[in-house]
């Protein structure tokens, strides 16, 4: 299956997004670890070339302009049913709210798994719409993120989780 990729700004940097015909496949940050994702055959495309591409632009666009809460896109994510079901419950937390690693594995009927939910929370390849930003630490604390904790901070920010200074790291 041939899947399909365009690139977008954003206030946290150039995300490259990659969908299927199916849903959104990946949404990659520019300083990805390579095999982070796995991806097939993947073909550049502009936006409007592809209906899930170009509402996912317009949709992170809303995001990031504090226009939209919550995403409304079909995913079509490659994962074991763990990781899917930690995608899922990624997914369930709110817009301004956070969980602990350990939280979302009580939550997911998965207790003492937290280092489990972080290995498939690392493997999240739907950055920022499956939102693995909401997680952190048992005291609060960010913790690590594939795009950075500056722009876990940033997004943090944006959905009024942290203190608005750290906005100032992406120019705002």
């Amino acid at each position: 299956m041939t899947l399909h990729a365009t690139t977008t700004p954003s206030p946290v940097g150039e995300l490259r997004i990659i969908a299927s015909d199916r849903g959104i496949r990946a949404i990659l940050w520019p300083v990805e670890r390579p095999g982070r994702v796995e991806l097939g055959e993947v073909v550049e495309v502009q936006p409007t070339d592809h209906q899930i591409l170009a509402d996912t632009v317009e949709q992170l666009e809303e995001y990031f302009a504090g226009e939209r809460t919550a995403f409304d896109l079909p995913l079509d994510p490659a994962g074991t049913d763990f990781q899917r079901d930690v995608w899922a419950g990624l997914s369930a937390i709110p817009f301004g709210q956070t969980r602990s690693y350990g939280e979302l594995a009580d939550e997911l009927e998965h207790p003492g798994a937290a280092r489990a939910v972080g290995a498939a929370t690392g493997r999240n390849p739907i950055s920022i719409v499956v939102p693995c930003h909401r997680l952190v630490g048992s005291t609060g604390a960010l913790t690590g993120f594939a795009g950075g904790l500056d722009a876990k901070r940033w997004l943090l920010t944006r959905e009024g989780v942290l203190d608005p200074e750290p906005m100032a790291l992406f120019g705002e």
